[in-house]
């Protein structure tokens, strides 16, 4: 039945929604006009009008219908930015196991999934890990500097790491193990530098999926 609508609006089965819609108006604007002619010349495009009409409305439920699940498909593959927060906030609340079963329900994995399974890797002290996760989300999205910044702070606390053997400070010049939370000592230059290193990479983690959309 499909076809021979096509057929009386003059094209075929690949045209374009737009050519429908077009030549439906162009039509419907002719058919129009012409049923107040006189005589059967009126009725006859009173007849064509209508016909008109239905063909119009089969061809384009056919197509609706046949849309559907393409978009439906599309839609789930496709992650939404709520989504995403609601990741940031399960994060933001410490349940990591909820942002990692968030993360899990994902089909599509893009850069910024990525990002945010190199956020809950950190939060597990999994270093290497959201090393590589924020590596994926750079090859994804080079341009990101949220991305980038954070690399650059992991990278910088990876480095303090193999350089220090991940030992506590016992050197009396250092001073205090500045993660042991004692106070006094002082420190030098050097190891008050890899200590800012370390706040910057713990704010970035713990402020950044604030700005995740």
């Amino acid at each position: 039945m499909s076809r021979e609508s096509y057929e009386f609006l003059g094209l075929d089965e690949s045209a374009t929604t737009e050519e429908i819609e077009r030549r439906y108006r162009e039509l419907k604007a002719k058919y129009d006009e012409e049923k107040w002619q006189d005589g059967e010349a009126g009725n006859a495009a009173a007849r064509k009008l209508e016909r008109l009409n239905a063909a119009y409305e089969e061809i384009m439920d056919e197509r609706r219908t046949a849309s559907a699940p393409r978009a439906q498909a599309e839609a789930a593959e496709s992650p939404k930015p709520d989504a995403f927060e609601e990741v940031s906030s399960a994060i933001r609340s410490g349940d990591l196991v909820r942002a990692q079963q968030l993360l899990d329900a994902f089909n599509e994995r893009n850069a910024e999934w990525h990002y945010l399974q190199s956020v809950v890797f950190y939060k597990k002290n999994w270093m290497n890990e959201s090393k590589k996760q924020l590596e994926i989300a750079l090859q994804m999205d080079g341009s990101n500097e949220k991305y980038r910044t954070a690399y650059e702070k992991l990278k910088a606390r990876a480095d303090y790491n193999t350089q220090t053997g991940g030992a506590p400070n016992t050197d009396p010049n250092i001073g205090p193990d500045p993660n042991a939370g004692q106070m006094g000592g002082n420190w030098c230059s050097t190891c008050a530098s890899m200590c800012y290193t370390y706040l910057c990479v713990n704010c970035l983690f713990n402020m950044c999926c604030y700005g995740c959309r």
